[in-house]
């Protein structure tokens, strides 16, 4: 009787597993990125993601809005003051100054996600709303004027936000002060698009932000956090290896099949 009972439990857990294995939420990008040369597991077969094109939009200082092909609209570094058409139903934020996160957002916004916790812990994000799965990978972060201007590290104090979307893997770096290293680079995986600060001064140097670009090698690169930088300056360190295009819009619409071949950067109105 026992052994029959056992038997029975074996099949009844080899059953549900695989249901519980579907709320699990899993990162596409990193497995693509560490999936062997020329092999794809079928799960992460292109063909499975949800068709359709992402829109992207330039808002200003580091915000960008992200509306993916099954309605959910994304604000990253979020403080309110940078906006543009409807309410987003899901806002990023980063601990570096008040343009880069409120602690009073609309409260008819769903979902806020802080990029670092009060009790000094790391943030750890994965969560799936709508059509787009959203994690985070930690970065140290200088205490910046209104804590104090002591240029004390803050540990895990930024985020970088990866949004997976219609099997585009998108990439927000948010107020980023130090390099990053090879577990980070691991961590955020394979990236389409990346949103850098271009500042020079307030988040990393030009150098920095250029060898990390560099490396990152994502299809579009999206600068923010200009103030004043000469893009030509910027391109010249990034290297030959990528194309420049300058829109005269702030939306950028695009999908996995439309992804330049030459790495460009793409410099939307406002920047």
């Amino acid at each position: 009787m026992l052994r029959c009972f056992s038997a029975v439990l074996a099949l009844l857990c080899q059953l549900i597993a695989p249901a519980f294995a579907e709320d699990v939420p899993r990162s596409e990008c990193l497995a693509m990125a560490n999936a062997p040369p020329r092999a794809t597991p079928v799960s992460l077969r292109l063909a499975d993601a949800k068709p359709g094109e992402v829109t992207i939009t330039y808002a200003g200082h580091s915000t960008y809005y992200i509306d993916t092909p099954g309605g959910i609209r994304i604000a990253t570094d979020f403080s309110g003051a940078y906006t543009t058409g409807r309410l987003p139903d899901v806002v990023t934020m980063n601990r570096a100054h008040s343009t880069h996160y409120t602690l009073f957002p609309d409260p008819r916004i769903p979902h806020v996600l802080h990029g670092w916790r009060d009790d000094g812990a790391p943030a750890k994000i994965a969560e799936r709303i709508g059509d787009v799965y959203i994690r985070n990978v930690t970065t140290d972060i200088r205490r910046y004027f209104g804590e104090d201007s002591s240029g004390e590290m803050i540990k895990d104090g930024n985020s970088i936000f990866i949004f997976e979307v219609a099997g585009l893997c998108i990439g927000h770096l948010g107020h980023l002060h130090v390099k990053l290293d090879d577990s980070q680079f691991a961590a955020i995986g394979r990236l389409d698009i990346v949103m850098v600060p271009i500042d020079g001064t307030y988040t990393m140097s030009l150098d920095g932000i250029s060898d990390i670009t560099r490396r990152l090698r994502a299809s579009v690169v999206l600068p923010m956090h200009r103030f004043m930088t000469p893009l030509d300056e910027f391109m010249h360190l990034v290297g030959q290896q990528f194309a420049i295009d300058v829109r005269t819009e702030r939306t950028l619409t695009i999908s996995r099949d439309t992804l330049p071949d030459t790495p460009t950067v793409i410099i939307l109105r406002g920047v």
